[in-house]
């Protein structure tokens, strides 16, 4: 992601994902279409292209205070519901490819049953069917050609990942829910990216479309589930939330110069990140570009505090995934502890938005690294690299902030002519 994590699942009639959040309120949970409360506790429905203003911008909080913003958790958030039917989901393939002995294509599964769960739109069953199933074959395609493209040169690998990002950037005109879809998925084609190389250092033959077979078996297993559990719901006449009954918003944003620019230097800086570790042959730097997309702001739209809930959790979680890498050396034990990973980001989705991109971006990483031996000074400079990704996540976020004002400016000029 990154965001961004690299986005707990958004499991059917469990609630709809969290990723898409182009706002928050004062107590970091996000919200869409509209503005931060004011002082008086006020929201306005606002165009998703005007600008918002963030409480940590305009409030002068102390850092501790903005620290507590962050990081405020809201229990009655907690899905336990949602936690084990992800845990379950993950838990399967796992223990099936295991008694199998095809382990290489567990990540494959896991990941094509997470993401898919995540972009799921909620609503009636024939609505969400069809877009999940856009998912899983766009998924399964990516993974095809991240497997096929991540063992030969590297500046193809670079033209890849550039031009998946600018791609996935520009989704965006779609609507918010259709745009964090995308942003999953270029997450996912990171990761194919340098699993080959993984699979390689472990001596693991494996090829691209077995594995994108894997992914579209996991996408399956997710669709299959979230209509079991639409069905129950339907049989048991349990009530459903608003946020169950809506679909995803996929109000379109127009293409603006700002928006297509910061596609732009997104693309160029995730193709920079990716080309360190393949360019310059550095298995360790492999983090940079997975850290760099998952805490990086995916829109000109998104708020401050969500932001910086983006770019707190992939730190921690890139800690998180280090710590638990030197730690573990079992395959299994490492596989298990992505599927509790993945069950912690369904449950805690709408607890607080920095803890659930923290689970998912140490779930992403530590799949990336899974088949990497390791030891103290691996570690170390991985999350170096991770820290790298981070800045550069920083920088980009504060261009993104001058361009936001720069179109703000364009924008209420010509109202101001007209006024005059």
């Amino acid at each position: 992601m990154p965001a961004g994590l690299l986005a707990g699942a958004g499991l059917g009639e469990m609630g709809r994902l969290a990723l898409p959040c182009e706002f928050a309120t004062e107590d970091g949970r996000g919200y869409e279409g509209l503005t931060p409360p004011d002082d008086r506790g006020r929201r306005l429905l606002v165009r998703e292209s005007e600008l918002v203003v963030d409480p940590l911008e305009v409030s002068g909080m102390a850092v501790m205070e903005k620290a507590s913003v962050v990081f405020k958790v809201d229990p009655k958030g907690f899905d336990l519901r949602r936690g084990v039917g992800t845990f379950l989901v993950l838990l399967v393939p796992l223990i099936v490819l295991g008694l199998l002995d095809q382990e290489k294509y567990f990540l494959s599964t896991a990941f094509g049953a997470l993401f898919t769960g995540l972009c799921d739109p909620g609503g009636k069953y024939a609505y969400r069917a069809p877009r999940l199933a856009v998912v899983a074959v766009a998924g399964a395609l990516l993974t095809a050609l991240g497997y096929w493209l991540g063992p030969l040169a590297w500046g193809w690998v670079v033209l890849a990942a550039f031009m998946v990002t600018v791609l996935a950037s520009l989704a965006v005109k779609y609507g918010t829910h259709r745009f964090t879809a995308a942003l999953l998925l270029n997450i996912w084609f990171l990761i194919a990216l340098s699993l080959p190389g993984a699979y390689q250092a472990d001596q693991v033959r494996t090829s691209a479309w077995p594995q994108a077979l894997a992914w579209l078996t996991g996408a399956a297993i997710m669709i299959g589930y979230i209509g079991l559990m639409w069905l129950v719901d339907a049989r048991s006449g349990r009530q459903q939330t608003g946020a169950e009954l809506l679909p995803g918003d996929t109000t379109p944003v127009p293409l603006s110069p700002p928006v297509i620019m910061f596609a732009v230097i997104r693309a160029i800086v995730v193709a920079i990140t990716v080309a360190i570790p393949f360019g310059l042959d550095l298995p360790n730097a492999d983090w940079m570009p997975i850290a760099a997309l998952v805490a990086m702001k995916p829109s000109l739209q998104q708020s401050t505090l969500v932001a910086a809930q983006r770019l707190a959790g992939a730190t921690i979680g890139a800690v998180v995934a280090a710590v638990l890498l030197l730690g573990v050396d079992s395959k299994v034990v490492l596989g298990v502890v992505v599927v509790v990973l993945g069950a912690l980001a369904g449950a805690l989705r709408a607890v607080n938005y920095a803890w659930y991109c923290a689970t998912v971006a140490a779930a992403v990483l530590i799949a990336e690294d899974v088949g990497h031996p390791t030891n103290l000074s691996e570690e170390a400079r991985r999350v170096a690299f991770t820290f790298a990704g981070v800045a550069t996540a920083v920088a980009v976020t504060f261009l993104a902030g001058l361009l936001a004002k720069r179109a703000a400016r364009r924008q209420t000029s010509p109202a101001a002519g007209t006024t005059g």
